[in-house]
């Protein structure tokens, strides 16, 4: 099979590899579209290092193709899976996506939307669940505050706030003003111009570069802030240094500082595809590449450039 192969950080080049057999609890899909996210190049760079610590591989990169959100065909199913059966549609995460074939357990694993594309639906898993998870407990009538609103997870914050029945305000660059307001925001904020005012019951934080200090101030008494990750530290820990502090200061505050690790389930998949087939979140979809250009696409995402989601074609 075709394959984005990484060998080491840094760098990858399409070659050729043997196609996957699915274990216990896995399938083996046909890849149609994977997607990408900043998640997909701090795996290719091995940056921060922090990374590394973490179990993804010291010297070298673990899984030799990037890539973690998926949509494609189920082609063979491995022991004990009853989930699916070939020619099902699926959408989830695995390792491995940039490939023509890649394995996937099926416990991160859901039907694919019936009304979007593949290309649409392997722009939702990591950043639509990351956003499903942080904004558990809000109310309708809340205000929320989603800070990035034009990228990967705030796009999709600002749709499911607004289908759980909040007033939402979204922070973004001029760039992606119209997005954020096409996607339901009833106050866009450009950040360039003009800092955002007021209070909120619910901060989802997908910026990463403002003082806890200075967000928390826009929280109510009791308000909540979802630190969804920093793409603006060192080399070392890349901010997690931020998610540190906050987890600290938490003793201490009245407000309910969470730094948000999100879990990859297939039930948070399945509750996505219901909001999708609702027409209640649509995937911001922004370009596509084809899985010879894939080093690009992670470029492209790395730049924060790009006004919702890119996606790598197979």
């Amino acid at each position: 099979m075709k394959a984005l192969v990484q060998r080491r950080y840094g760098t990858a080049v399409l070659g050729d590899l043997d196609v996957p057999v699915p274990g216990e609890g896995e399938v083996l899909l046909e890849v149609r579209s994977a997607g990408v996210d900043m998640g997909t190049w701090h795996l290719l760079s091995g940056k921060p290092y922090l990374v590394r610590v973490l179990g993804f591989g010291f010297r070298g990169p673990k899984s030799p193709v990037p890539g973690r959100d998926v949509a494609g065909v189920v082609k063979e199913t491995g022991p004990g899976v009853t989930e699916f059966a070939p020619g099902d549609e699926v959408f989830g995460t695995c390792e491995g996506s940039f490939a023509e074939y890649a394995v996937a357990a099926v416990s991160r694993l859901a039907c694919k939307p019936r009304n979007v594309s593949f290309a649409e639906a392997a722009a939702v898993p990591i950043s639509g669940g990351t956003a499903v998870q942080g904004l558990r407990g809000v109310r309708p009538g809340q205000r929320v505050l989603v800070l990035g609103a034009g990228g990967g997870v705030g796009s999709y914050g600002v749709q499911i706030a607004k289908a759980l029945g909040a007033h939402v305000t979204g922070v973004c660059s001029t760039a992606k003003v119209d997005l954020v307001r096409a996607l339901g925001a009833d106050e866009v904020v450009d950040y360039t111009v003009e800092d955002f005012t007021g209070t909120y019951d619910l901060v989802l934080d997908c910026g990463g570069n403002r003082k806890l200090s200075r967000t928390r101030r826009a929280l109510t008494p009791r308000g909540t802030l979802v630190l969804v990750g920093a793409e603006n530290g060192g080399a070392l820990t890349g901010g997690f240094e931020r998610a540190l502090g906050a987890a600290v200061l938490n003793v201490f505050v009245a407000h309910r500082l969470v730094p948000l690790m999100s879990a990859e389930r297939a039930d948070v998949f399945d509750e996505l595809r219901v909001l999708i087939e609702a027409g209640k979140v649509r995937p911001p979809l922004d370009r596509e590449f084809p899985l010879s250009e894939g080093l690009a696409a992670i470029d492209y995402v790395h730049s924060r450039r790009s006004r919702g989601k890119v996606v790598v074609t197979i």
